[in-house]
């Protein structure tokens, strides 16, 4: 893997390997023949720490996007923009982007694999989080969504913490559970989230330990931190799941189990994320098959540690023959590579530890619980500046001249 803070040379063709001006001018023709027009990648960008902090935009993203829209307002190559964002609808943060940085419309959120979550759709399911929450589930195909606080009025002696909340009457209701992103009132969510799975999914009923695997959760969004304003990282959704998590087995001895984990790192993140690369590629009409996905974001233990996870995947989907939903209708990339930027989380002279055995001090891991810790998972294929660099970086590595 190659840590790249500037742009190397294009290789063999470089000036110090030439003898004269006439080959160095063939050299340049040569290189030049071999520049495509047509893009065979695609870009993933994350969003928070990469090209903007909380509601201001990051400069080198600005200049990024100069390269990477045309004159007409549309992409040169294939982009998503991947947020695990999930407290907000995918158009109204697409709209904010736009806004910011004047691009097309491509925002993936979190929760955007909830569309293929079809057997859940006919479902009442419970949804946690803040933020339009309902408009959200109709709009990820959701029929029958009940937020926490509908619940909390259907179950008014659950929710006892505030003294000034409490009163009467209990009703039940058969649920599922859907974390979207962290909510405001965190003891009431973890308190009614709780009583439904203890009692699978009758909160006005008596808890029932022996209820296990308790009733399906999909979660969304497992960053731990994430950076906006403030000079430090913010808790993330992922610090609500871990309560949850914590409480959970204190209460039962059990581990809470996933149904699905959606948002970096995650696959199916990343198969969807590829699914709509692939879409925009057919609808651009570009003859040429996606043969590598570029991640660019600025946290090792989501952005590189999904980049380098799905590479794995791609790579052994490669050896066995086997196909993903994603790769049925077309062939599937060959490579997810890494680019790491250093103007959000990542903090370039903080190393990464390489023994898992060490102490805890030394071996802090701020991924997700169901994901293992592996020292090559959380090294980037390359460290660049920022989102411009790595723009500049891919169009070299693909040869690829869009004007």
């Amino acid at each position: 893997r190659s840590h790249l803070h500037g742009l190397g040379s294009f290789g063999a063709c470089s000036p110090h390997h030439s003898g004269s001006a006439l080959m160095n001018h063939s050299c340049f023709i040569k290189r030049r023949a071999r520049l495509s027009v047509l893009p065979s990648f695609g870009f993933l960008f994350d969003i928070d720490g990469v090209l903007v902090r909380g509601k201001t935009p990051i400069p080198a993203a600005k200049t990024a996007f100069q390269k990477l829209v045309n004159s007409q307002g549309q992409f040169v190559a294939p982009v998503v923009f991947v947020t695990n964002a999930g407290n907000c609808l995918r158009q109204e943060k697409a709209a904010q982007l736009s806004q910011l940085l004047g691009v097309p419309d491509q925002v993936m959120m979190s929760h955007s694999p909830l569309r293929m979550f079809k057997r859940y759709h006919d479902k009442c399911v419970l949804v946690s989080g803040q933020g339009p929450l309902l408009d959200i589930a109709h709009d990820l195909g959701f029929c029958q969504p009940i937020t926490i606080e509908t619940l909390r009025e259907k179950h008014p002696l659950l929710d006892v913490v505030d003294h000034d909340r409490r009163p009467n009457v209990l009703v039940s209701v058969d649920l599922s559970v859907v974390l979207f992103g962290e909510p405001v009132r965190w003891e009431t969510n973890l308190q009614l989230i709780i009583d439904v799975l203890l009692t699978s999914g009758y909160p006005g009923n008596p808890y029932h330990r022996e209820n296990y695997p308790h009733i399906p959760v999909l979660a969304c969004n497992m960053d731990l931190m994430w950076v906006a304003e403030a000079q430090s990282p913010r808790f993330g959704h992922g610090t609500f799941m871990v309560c949850l998590e914590n409480i959970y087995k204190k209460i039962t001895g059990k581990d809470l189990k996933y149904e699905a984990l959606m948002g970096k790192p995650s696959k199916v993140t990343y198969q969807y994320a590829e699914y709509l690369i692939r879409a925009q590629a057919a609808e651009r009409q570009w003859q040429h098959p996606i043969h590598t996905l570029y991640a660019v974001g600025d946290n090792l233990m989501t952005d590189v540690y999904g980049a380098n996870l799905y590479n794995r995947s791609l790579e052994e989907n490669s050896r066995q023959g086997s196909k993903s939903w994603v790769q049925l209708a077309s062939a599937a990339a060959a490579h997810c590579r890494s680019v790491l930027v250093c103007t959000g989380v990542y903090n370039p002279h903080t190393e990464v530890p390489l023994d898992t055995r060490a102490s805890i001090a030394e071996t802090v891991f701020h991924g997700h619980r169901d994901f293992r810790f592996e020292p090559a998972l959380v090294e980037p294929d390359h460290i660049v500046p920022d989102v411009d660099a790595a723009v500049d970086l891919v169009f070299q590595l693909e040869n690829f001249a869009p004007y």
